[in-house]
């Protein structure tokens, strides 16, 4: 009866033990060492950005027939990517809020294609696009999961256009705003935060040049008046370092 009374205790202890055991690698699978913790604790801090965007134009025809009763459309038939880098200046409001402004500096250009109803015929042109754009955001994070935390982005943009070329078949007014929303997700590294970010761009203003004194190319005159109106949308992949 000892002796069973012994093996008994013995099998408890090496129940107890692995017990023990299971229940700090399950533990240890849902809390890991978390990198800066109280990184997001900070009242302002600031980082850089870097990243690729695609520039578009929603266009609106005019319809417009020339003296010879030729009419144009235009398109842009395909995006070109372009390169953007910025500052990022936050400031925490609370635990799920921060205010962020990012002015940035992106650098493309638009390729368009005019085609003429009845014929066919085709002239492709294409601008540069290189502007300073000021957008500001409301950050708004879900808690924190071990090193990574997932967001959202809210907010608006004031943009320049830093050069316009003259005697072009299409000319951009140089001031745009607009609205711009996005998501992203913050991975918390040993010595920084990096955090990829989609975002998603649209103008509020018809940015098209309707006034063309400029333009002393007469041949270029139908393709300027072929459209009515044109506003900016643009997607842009970024990546936040903090």
């Amino acid at each position: 009866m000892k002796a069973f009374k012994q093996q008994m205790e013995k099998k408890a202890t090496y129940l107890l033990l692995l017990l023990f055991i299971f229940s700090g690698n399950i533990f240890g699978q849902h809390r890991k060492l978390q990198n800066r913790p109280y990184a997001d604790q900070r009242l302002c801090h600031l980082g850089f950005t870097l990243g690729l965007h695609t520039q578009d134009l929603i266009l609106t025809q005019s319809g417009a027939v020339t003296e010879d009763g030729e009419v144009w459309f235009s398109e842009i038939p395909s995006y070109s990517p372009g390169f953007s880098v910025g500052i990022i200046g936050d400031i925490h409001l609370q635990r799920y809020i921060n205010l962020r402004a990012v002015p940035t500096l992106y650098l493309g250009d638009k390729r368009f294609v005019f085609r003429e109803q009845s014929s066919g015929e085709e002239y492709s042109t294409r601008i540069r696009n290189n502007y300073i754009s000021l957008p500001v955001h409301l950050k708004i994070s879900a808690d924190r999961i071990n090193n990574f935390r997932p967001y959202v982005l809210l907010g608006g943009y004031g943009s320049m256009e830093m050069a316009s070329k003259k005697n072009q078949a299409v000319r951009l007014k140089p001031y745009d705003f607009g609205i711009e929303f996005g998501v992203g997700c913050d991975f918390y590294l040993p010595l920084f935060k990096l955090a990829p970010e989609l975002k998603f761009s649209f103008g509020l203003m018809d940015i098209l040049e309707k006034d063309r004194t400029d333009l002393k190319d007469e041949g270029l005159q139908k393709y300027a008046g072929s459209l009515s109106t044109a506003t900016q949308r643009m997607i842009i992949l970024s990546f936040n370092f903090e």
